[in-house]
């Protein structure tokens, strides 16, 4: 075809935000070609001739793909959005809690009162509608927020 090959069409794609699923039809498909296009997030390389259940396959495969990663945007927005009704204190406990600090040595660090901290813990706990410890500790990783080394 004239104009931008497929490989560039994959790159000017991936340079954008919407990161659409690719499949790739060709009637020239080799193995660097192959190689560039699923290093570049390609799902498949479909050869011409081809059968007509592979691409169908590969269509199902992609939209499948693609529903999950929208659910998957659509809870890390939420989660986004609990996280943004914690206050600035209740955030810095948030965060030392998940790294595995107690009550007593959070409160050291942050010069107040352990009774304080229980307050903050459980307001964190409650605002980001985490049922555990360890679910916390999932939402601070998954929110990319930097815990203690």
């Amino acid at each position: 075809m004239p104009g931008a090959s497929g490989l560039d069409l994959q790159r000017m794609l991936n340079q954008t935000e919407m990161n659409l699923p690719v499949i790739f039809v060709t009637a020239h498909a080799d193995v660097p070609l192959t190689v560039r296009a699923m290093k570049g997030g390609a799902l498949e390389v479909l050869t011409k001739p081809f059968d007509d259940q592979a691409l169908l396959d590969a269509v199902y495969h992609a939209l499948e793909q693609e529903r999950v990663r929208s659910q998957d945007r659509q809870e890390l927005h939420r989660l986004r959005d609990r996280f943004e009704t914690l206050t600035a204190r209740e955030r810095e406990v948030m965060v030392l809690v998940a790294s595995g600090l107690l009550n007593k040595q959070i409160a050291a660090e942050l010069g107040t009162a352990e009774k304080t901290i229980k307050v903050h813990r459980a307001q964190v706990m409650h605002k980001m509608e985490a049922e555990s410890l360890a679910e916390l500790v999932r939402m601070t990783d998954r929110l990319g927020l930097s815990s203690r080394a």
